[in-house]
């Protein structure tokens, strides 16, 4: 699993998709995509994205059929 993957790509992803995005309390982002809702928090001060947040990501894409 990459650690190594910039916030700003994955909201990216989510955009093209047609994803909306939310800005909530803190550093948290409310993504709602698939008729779900999933809150991620943006990393700082970094910009990398940790493994938790990416293998989460990829296993809801994988569950609605997005894959790579």
């Amino acid at each position: 699993m990459s650690a190594n993957i910039k916030w700003q790509d994955i909201v990216a992803l989510f955009n093209s998709l047609g994803a909306e995005l939310i800005e909530r309390e803190g550093s948290r982002i409310e993504v709602f995509l698939f008729h779900e809702v999933r809150v991620y928090h943006r990393p700082h001060p970094r910009p990398d994205t940790d493994k938790g947040a990416v293998a989460s990501i990829r296993e809801w894409l994988k569950n609605n059929e997005v894959l790579p």
